[in-house]
């Protein structure tokens, strides 16, 4: 219960989190800023969450070989406890999610849980970011 509770502190505390990686850069964003966000993932145009994904890919190569398996994730929430790193990669196509957290502050490895069902309330939350997101883009 206690991962169910901290997908929705991070889907509600994380909402600013969806802007694209040239907002995140212009406003100042830096990896700490990533810390206990939720945060869009696309690749067209680069979102912040996704710079954020593919330099935790980089760092973890098992994220890497997840995301070859599962595909990328529509969001991911980050943050760090104790020297340890935690991500949460919510696919909502499959209206699920998977924890990942690093074994120890200067380990490579890192662990899996999951899947996650995400919740009626969590999905129809992410999918309003999505949409909102969709619309910013077409307006620019």
């Amino acid at each position: 219960m206690h991962f169910r509770r901290l997908l929705l502190v991070l889907t509600l505390v994380g909402l600013s989190g969806c802007g694209s990686v040239s907002d995140a850069w212009m406003t100042g964003w830096t990896a700490s800023e990533a810390n206990d966000r939720i945060m869009l993932v696309r690749s067209e145009p680069m979102s912040f969450g996704f710079h954020r994904l593919t330099r935790q890919a980089r760092l973890y190569p098992d994220l890497s070989l997840f995301m070859s398996a599962h595909g990328l994730p529509g969001f991911i929430a980050e943050m760090e406890s104790r020297g340890r790193h935690f991500l949460i990669l919510y696919y909502l196509d499959t209206r699920e999610a998977f924890a990942c957290r690093t074994r120890g502050a200067a380990s490579r490895e890192i662990e899996f849980a999951g899947p996650y069902p995400i919740t009626s309330r969590e999905f129809k939350t992410l999918e309003g970011f999505r949409r909102q997101a969709d619309s910013a883009r077409k307006r620019d």
